[in-house]
């Protein structure tokens, strides 16, 4: 299992993300460019003393990214066909959230091999990128069997 953001917008969503990797075991991918600088001082700020602790990957951009990160795509988004507790995920997935203010261009979503929404209360738009990420991951680790020793 891999959470994979694409161009991020907001260094606070970056580092709550890499903490959930961290936490979980699961490696991060970060499609390029962010919509903040990237330093070893910034990464450390934001994902606090769980800096080291994460794998994380960064790519040029979606085609070096799909080039290199195996298993499925599943993105999450509000406009995904399928709801999150009815998608069934596997061990080798990538979970793919885009950014915050654009969420993920066409051609991401053509590329994607499951769509998946988290269901809302009517008349709300989303939720935070970090909170979705963590929902999302939290029910894939459960169907595989993936949570930490």
């Amino acid at each position: 299992m891999r959470l994979a953001l694409f161009q991020p917008e907001i260094a606070g969503n970056v580092g709550a993300v890499l903490r959930l990797g961290a936490c979980f075991q699961v490696p991060i991918h970060i499609v390029e460019p962010m919509g903040f600088p990237w330093s070893d001082k910034a990464r450390k700020r934001s994902a606090m003393d769980y800096d080291d602790k994460v794998q994380v990957t960064r790519h040029a951009d979606f085609d070096a990214f799909r080039a290199c990160v195996p298993g499925r795509l599943i993105l999450l988004t509000t406009q995904g066909g399928t709801r999150l507790p009815d998608a069934a995920f596997q061990p080798d997935d990538t979970l793919l959230l885009g950014s915050e203010s654009a969420g993920a261009p066409d051609f991401v979503h053509r590329a994607a091999d499951l769509s998946v929404r988290i269901p809302l209360a009517a008349g709300l738009r989303s939720l935070n990128l970090s909170v979705a990420a963590g929902i999302a991951l939290g029910e894939a680790l459960r169907q595989t069997n993936g949570w930490p020793d």
